[in-house]
């Protein structure tokens, strides 16, 4: 029987490719979130009248926070070779692109403040300043990181031929690395001779008189042949 222990490493290990394109994408979506209020201002796509590189309390709880939790996620996702953090930092994406699409409904009863309306003179730019700072990002983010909790979560075959690669025995509980095993006397086979084990090979029967004795019996049987 197996060590749960030993085994629970290899249960939750998974390949780092697994959750790498989902994890860069949300990296890049969150730092898009997180910078582009600051920057927007500069290439004239801005939500709202401030200088470039302002900041307010409504832009960090509902654009910079959202867009670090999302990259943070991305991250995770991207680095990490266990199943746990993977899912973990898909989640921590999933609920960074909700708060984008739902953060400025509950600024007033939160009280984190108002960003404002967007700086457009036509209602095509406004629609997609709102898509590319809000409701677009968010929902795209959510996907993204829903797709990769798909691929994160579960187990696939790939996983267990890895793991299946990995040494097969446990190591015996008690026993460090570098001791030697202790002897252990359940193996020891019933009315045999010390040291024997249950499973080994019997010992070949000794011939007897060994080696002398051959020599004798062959010069015997050849004195035999010659008529001596």
């Amino acid at each position: 029987m197996r060590n749960a222990e030993y085994d629970r490493p290899r249960r939750l290990g998974m390949p780092r490719s697994r959750g790498a394109i989902s994890g860069l994408l949300l990296i890049l979506l969150g730092a898009w979130g997180a910078l582009i209020p600051f920057v927007g201002p500069l290439i004239n796509w801005a939500y709202t009248s401030d200088p470039a590189w302002t900041w307010t309390t409504a832009k960090g709880w509902l654009e910079v926070l959202p867009g670090v939790v999302t990259a943070v996620g991305g991250l995770l996702l991207l680095l990490s070779g266990n199943r746990g953090s993977a899912v973990f930092g898909g989640w921590l994406a999933v609920v960074g692109g909700a708060w984008f699409v739902v953060g400025r409904a509950l600024a007033s009863p939160l009280r984190t403040g108002d960003v404002g309306q967007p700086v457009a003179s036509t209602d095509l730019k406004r629609a997609l300043l709102e898509v590319t700072y809000f409701t677009g990002l968010g929902a795209l983010i959510v996907f993204l990181g829903g797709a990769a909790l798909g691929r994160v979560a579960v187990r696939h075959a790939r996983d267990v031929v890895v793991a299946e690669r990995a040494p097969m025995a446990a190591p015996v509980a008690g026993v460090r690395s570098g001791e030697p095993a202790m002897y252990d006397e359940s193996r020891v086979v019933e009315g045999a001779p010390a040291g024997q084990y249950a499973g080994a090979p019997e010992p070949r029967e000794r011939a007897r008189g060994g080696l002398f004795h051959r020599r004798a019996r062959g010069g015997l049987f050849r004195r035999h042949h010659a008529g001596v």
